[in-house]
């Protein structure tokens, strides 16, 4: 038999094998629809390829908001079981989501800043400010009922401006959804608090004031993660600048800070954090749901150690969970540390982009935030950790996509500057500046914005 008798059947079968791969090298060039719910609950596109990494999508987002201290936020999605996730930057989008096309996802903060007026831009700030008021409504951010008070009047003061009881019926707090539970109590202390303290602070101004006062709170920064502890009592675990938190009820019943914790692990469903406590070896053991609820609970962790703790990213190892079978048990932590990002935020020399903020006339339908009934009831810690069944930023949540805005005022204030647009109606009110609690604004100059579509 002559040698091409042989040539011609293996280049049918190298042919054939081209056919076969020829669909999936094509995918490659098919683009992919994203949407990306922005932290105002407007709603940003963008089509990407099949390859295309987490890391472009975190960009698209920031780019669109000009933002340069990008590293405290990420993008989060839900999965069609309903487990939460964070993209990760360096993974291409269409192996990370297993829900079907076109692909919703949410731009929030993922790593808290210890100290909000550390953060150089005011457009950074008023970001963290929009999260914290999900975390406030959604029952994230624990507030006793003083403080609680404190943080709506200050909501209040940068949404609406100064008191003006032509325009402020007596019950107008009631048009704000705050708090999963908003009794008339504290309805009339969060008036008082607008009248009498914060008359004349500027948006920015009253965002800083919620910022600072926020972030001394037990929950600020906490995402809550439900699980069982080993008497099977349900707990919600955390993860802060500080350390790592364990929740029952109201009550915190574990703070192991950061430098005391030497490893976190997880085999299938049950999740272990070992380190010292007072000169002791000490290990917690937590159950989750699902394996999958336990290895997203591990990653939290994992990144949240490394964000906080370590002084460079270089520093930052792979690490794996102690069961070497479980699929994607090796994870490692891309991106700045808090130092890092500090430190890249002073060296910002840049003329400050212009803040947008839409104010909301007295026509919207505030109901319309609202998912559920609430309960107009305060008790005097408010609100509970959420339950596992809350997921808020899934797409089918009611109330996001049936949010109506009938028409708002757009004005944009420059901290230290002469530059300010406000509503004409108050204008008057805009050139007094008091100050509450003896802080400062801090000028942070024009800043580009984010609009409300």
């Amino acid at each position: 038999t002559s040698p091409s008798s042989h040539s011609f059947p293996r280049a049918s079968r190298t042919m054939k094998m081209l056919r076969f791969r020829s669909p999936s090298i094509r995918s490659l060039d098919q683009e992919v629809l994203c949407t990306i719910r922005l932290l105002d609950d407007s709603e940003i596109s963008c089509s990407i390829q099949r390859d295309t990494k987490g890391q472009f999508l975190l960009d698209h987002v920031c780019n669109h908001y000009n933002l340069l201290e990008r590293d405290y936020f990420g993008i989060r999605y839900v999965d069609p079981e309903k487990q939460r996730h964070w993209l990760e930057p360096n993974k291409a989008v269409v192996r990370q989501m297993k829900s079907q096309q076109p692909y919703t996802m949410c731009f929030r903060v993922k790593f808290y800043p210890s100290e909000p007026m550390k953060i150089k831009e005011e457009l950074t700030r008023y970001l963290l400010y929009l999260q914290l008021k999900r975390d406030i409504y959604h029952g994230r951010l624990l507030c006793p009922f003083a403080e609680a008070a404190y943080l709506g009047a200050c909501i209040v003061q940068a949404e609406l401006g100064d008191y003006d009881p032509e325009e402020h019926p007596s019950d107008y707090i009631r048009d704000f959804k705050l708090f999963p539970k908003q009794s008339l109590k504290l309805e009339r202390k969060i008036i008082e608090i607008h009248k009498n303290e914060l008359r004349g602070q500027c948006a920015a101004y009253a965002e800083l004031n919620m910022l600072q006062r926020a972030h001394s709170l037990e929950t600020y920064g906490v995402d809550p993660h439900p699980c069982k502890d080993f008497t099977g009592s349900t707990a919600f675990l955390g993860f802060t600048a500080t350390g790592f938190v364990v929740f029952q009820g109201n009550k915190r019943i574990h703070l192991l800070k950061w430098n005391d914790v030497s490893k976190l692990k997880f085999e299938g469903k049950t999740f272990y954090v070992i380190g010292i406590q007072k000169e002791k070896k000490l290990v917690l053991t937590f159950h989750t749901s699902t394996p999958a609820a336990c290895k997203h609970l591990w990653k939290c962790g994992v990144e949240n150690q490394a964000f906080y703790k370590c002084a460079k990213s270089s520093q930052i190892k792979t690490v794996c969970s102690s069961n070497i079978f479980f699929k994607g048990s090796r994870f490692r932590y891309s991106g700045k540390v808090a130092k890092e990002v500090i430190e890249a935020s002073s060296k910002i020399q840049r003329e400050p982009p212009e803040v947008c903020r839409a104010q909301f006339g007295q026509s919207r339908s505030y109901n319309s935030l609202s998912h559920k009934n609430l309960i107009m009831n305060m008790e005097p810690l408010v609100p509970a950790l959420p339950s596992p069944n809350e997921y808020e930023e899934t797409a089918t949540e009611n109330g996001i996509h049936d949010l109506k805005v009938q028409y708002f005022h757009i004005y944009s204030f420059t901290v230290g500057k002469s530059d300010v647009r406000i509503n004409p109606k108050r204008q008057e009110s805009k050139h007094k500046q008091t100050h509450a609690n003896g802080l400062l604004p801090q000028a942070s100059g024009k800043s580009h914005g984010v609009s409300l579509v």
